[in-house]
């Protein structure tokens, strides 16, 4: 395919099964991420059809969701409620579901997917950035006194999460002015959701798709989005606090400053690294002319995390082998004031599946992830499966920080970009979405 992702076929098309799948996407986009039980059944339901008229074979990946999922119900039923078992097992079915389907699209199909994934993500950044600008209330979250945009999705940690994955995604397309754009939105997006975990696991992405890709290409691809980030994020953060005026004409002005900068940091030539430099540096003194609001998005601290993963454990010492059961994890840990706090989620999913499921559960949830990337492993060779290998990995990372899988919208574009990087049925390739 060359080293970057071809120009596609002007009479290119998706699959139906495969639209109906790019339908749930949105769908949890619009809905909270599928959080809420509308959302979700919407989702999944979308998904559910679309792996009924796909109809991909049995396989290892199908088997062992199918297992999860059995697992979790049958978990249920022991604590006397299958229903709260409900939501792990829809969790593996959509995001199985979701790969499998995006897995029978041909070369062509998938450049196109690609492209709508990472239009949808930017999608997400751009209204993440309005949100704060013009101080949205339904589409930012307020901590530590700073508004952080969360889009549609409500939820920053997730919102970051799926615009990271497009963002690793989106450096392997074709060279345009649209996946420039694209790219820079989505690495702004990032910035202005002030998530930590974001940052880290968009890093972790991006060091995997130096190992796939190529540190030069991925460098050069790189630099341009970030930067122009940069730009755009440090116009912002003089909005971002909830006491202070908003300032929107400086904030639109960075907004178009940095799209600038990453559409023509590529045409400047031997001009490159020194402007690159400026523009870090002015980065940096942005952030230390706002280091104190700044203060607990650049920390790793995180009290009540750490007191609800030592909850957490105590948990699974009671029933390491079968869990609490779907739907017990509930964290009760002493606050700094010494009064009783309570957490829904451990704000890490390895650890979060086995409370609830114990270590049967979290042995069939890693053996899902496991030959998910063995088949992306048998399938690679084209930069778009090093970017799919990048954006699953940044899903990964970040689960291990946020409560990612019970937003179907996460699972979703999971699973789509780990369908770009299977092996293709339909081009002459290895066939087999497992081993």
């Amino acid at each position: 395919m060359g080293d970057v992702v071809g120009a596609r076929r002007e009479s290119v098309a998706l699959p139906v099964p495969v639209l109906l799948v790019v339908a749930g996407f949105a769908a949890a986009v619009v809905a909270q991420g599928g959080y809420y039980l509308p959302g979700r059944v919407l989702s999944g339901l979308l998904v559910g059809v679309a792996v009924v008229l796909a109809s991909p074979r049995p396989d290892l990946l199908a088997a062992l969701g199918g297992a999860f999922a059995a697992w979790a119900l049958v978990r249920g039923l022991l604590e006397g409620d299958v229903v709260s078992g409900l939501p792990s097992a829809g969790a593996a079915v959509v995001f199985v579901g979701a790969t499998l389907v995006a897995a029978q699209a041909d070369r062509e199909q998938r450049e196109l997917l690609a492209a709508v994934v990472v239009g949808v993500g930017a999608l997400v950044g751009f209204t993440g950035w309005v949100a704060v600008v013009f101080r949205v209330p339904s589409w930012t979250t307020v901590a530590e006194g700073l508004l952080r945009a969360a889009s549609t999705l409500t939820y920053p940690n997730a919102a970051a999460a799926v615009m990271a994955a497009a963002a690793v995604l989106s450096l392997v397309l074709r060279p345009t002015v649209f996946t420039a754009v694209m790219s820079f939105l989505l690495c702004a997006g990032i910035g202005a959701t002030m998530s930590r975990a974001g940052v880290i696991a968009l890093l972790a992405g991006l060091v995997v798709l130096c190992a796939f890709w190529g540190l030069k290409k991925t460098v050069t691809a790189a630099v341009p989005p970030l930067l122009g980030a940069v730009l755009a994020v440090a116009a912002l953060l003089p909005s971002m606090r909830v006491a202070d005026e908003p300032r929107p004409l400086l904030a639109i002005a960075g907004l178009a400053g940095g799209a600038l900068v990453a559409l023509g940091l590529p045409r400047l030539g031997r001009f490159v690294v020194p402007i690159a430099l400026l523009l870090a540096a002015g980065g940096g003194v942005a952030a230390f002319a706002f280091a104190d609001r700044l203060a607990t998005r650049v920390s790793f601290s995180s009290p009540d995390r750490a007191g609800a993963t030592g909850a957490a454990l105590e948990l699974v010492s009671r029933s390491p082998l079968l869990g609490a059961g779907p739907g017990n994890g509930s964290f009760f840990f002493n606050g700094g004031n010494q009064s009783t706090r309570v957490m829904r989620y451990v704000h890490n999913e390895y650890l979060q599946v086995l409370v609830e499921l114990g270590a049967v559960g979290l042995v069939l949830a890693l053996g899902v992830v496991v030959a998910v990337l063995f088949a992306m492993w048998r399938g690679r060779g084209t930069p778009l499966q090093a970017g799919a290998v990048a954006a699953v990995a940044v899903v990964l990372v970040h689960s291990g920080f946020d409560f990612l899988w019970h937003l179907p919208v996460v699972l979703v574009v999971a699973g789509l970009c780990a369908g770009l990087g299977f092996p293709s049925t339909k081009d002459g390739m290895s066939e087999g979405a497992t081993a």
